[in-house]
C-alpha cells in the first residue's frame, strides 16, 4: 500500500533541509549569517524566512520554509487543476536563491513543494536550476551530473523528462532566451504514489548542496573586473524579469497573501537594465549567449 499522504513528514524534511542549506552557505561565506524569523499565520500555518545579505561571497541568499493552511487554493495553483478550485488545503514549501558576489559564480535557485487537499488530491513539485554569467563548462556538466544522480534511482526516464521540463519552464519568451543552463523541474507529480514521490523529492533536495557547493567554493575567490561585475548586474535583470513576469511561485505567493517581503526575498539586491545592449562578437559575454543559453545535452558534452 505504501505511505498515505502525510504533511508532517514533508514539513519535517523541508525544515531540516533549510537548516542544512543555511549552515553550509553561511560557513562558506565566512562573514554574514542568515536571519531567523518565525511567523505564525491565522489559520495555523507557520513560515520561517531566512535571509543573508551583504556577505563576503553571497550578496543575497534566501532560504524560505513555509507550511501554509488555507481555505482555498489561489489561481496560480489551480489553473492547471481547476477541479481543486475553492477547496481547503495545506501546503509545504522550501525555496532558495543564492546571488553571489563574484561574477564567476553562478546564481542558483531551488524549490520543493507539496500540496495536500485530501488523500486523493495531492502533488509534489520543484526542482533546481543554474544561472551563470561567465560559465565554466566543467561546472555546468557537474551540475547536470548531480541532477542525474538525484533522478537515477527512480527510473532512466526521470532526468531527461525533468531536464526538458526545466529548459521549457525557465525560458523568457519575451526575450527568446533561456534564463540559464537548466537543471530539473517537475510539477503536479504523483507518480508511484506518495511514498515514491516523496522519496524522489528528498533525493532532489539532498543533491542541492553537492551540486552547488563545489562550484561556489572553486570560483568565489577568482579575480574579476568592474566590467565583468557590470555584466553580472545586467544579467541579474533577466532574473528579475523572469520572477516578476513568468514565475508561478511568485504569483502563488502574492495571490495567497503571503508576506510580500518573503515572496520577493529572492530578487537580486542590485540589477541594471541597458537599452538594446549587445555583446561584442567573440567576447566571453557573447559566448554565454551563443554556447550556454540554449538547451543542450550537457551529460554528453566534452569537458573542453
Amino acid at each position: 500500500m505504501g505511505l498515505s499522504p502525510d504533511i508532517n513528514l514533508v514539513t519535517g524534511y523541508f525544515s531540516a533541509l533549510q537548516t542544512s542549506i543555511c549552515d553550509a552557505m553561511s560557513k562558506i561565506d565566512g562573514q554574514a549569517d542568515f536571519s531567523l524569523e518565525n511567523i505564525e499565520t491565522p489559520l495555523g500555518g507557520h513560515s520561517r524566512p531566512r535571509v543573508l545579505d551583504k556577505g563576503q561571497h553571497i550578496e543575497r541568499g534566501a532560504v524560505q520554509y513555509t507550511h501554509s493552511i488555507g481555505a482555498a487554493l489561489p489561481p496560480a495553483a489551480t489553473d492547471r487543476n481547476p477541479h481543486l478550485a475553492g477547496k481547503s488545503f495545506q501546503a509545504a514549501a522550501i525555496s532558495m536563491i543564492m546571488h553571489p558576489v563574484n561574477p564567476f559564480v553562478p546564481t542558483f535557485h531551488a524549490n520543493l513543494r507539496f500540496f495536500l487537499v485530501d488523500e486523493e488530491n495531492w502533488y509534489f513539485g520543484g526542482g533546481f536550476d543554474l544561472t551563470p554569467f561567465y560559465p565554466f563548462r566543467e561546472d555546468v556538466i557537474h551540475w547536470h551530473q548531480n541532477a542525474l544522480a538525484a533522478c537515477a534511482p527512480f527510473g532512466a526516464d526521470i532526468y531527461p523528462r525533468m531536464k526538458t521540463w526545466c529548459d521549457e519552464y525557465f525560458y523568457l519568451d519575451h526575450r527568446k532566451e533561456a534564463r540559464g543552463v537548466g537543471g530539473l523541474f517537475f510539477d503536479d507529480w504523483t507518480e508511484g504514489g506518495f511514498e515514491q514521490s516523496f522519496n524522489l523529492t528528498q533525493s532532489i533536495g539532498n543533491q542541492i548542496l553537492p551540486a552547488y557547493q563545489p562550484i561556489l567554493e572553486k570560483r568565489k575567490d577568482l579575480p574579476y573586473t568592474p566590467l565583468q561585475r557590470e555584466f553580472q548586474l545586467y544579467r541579474r535583470g533577466r532574473y528579475a524579469e523572469f520572477n516578476l513576469a513568468i514565475d508561478r511561485g511568485t504569483r502563488y505567493g502574492i495571490q495567497s497573501g503571503r508576506r510580500i517581503e518573503s515572496v520577493l526575498a529572492s530578487m537580486p539586491p542590485q540589477a541594471i537594465w541597458k537599452y538594446n545592449w549587445q555583446p561584442q562578437p567573440g567576447s566571453p559575454e557573447a559566448e554565454l549567449y551563443e554556447q550556454y543559453l540554449q538547451p543542450r545535452d550537457w551529460l554528453n558534452e566534452p569537458l573542453s
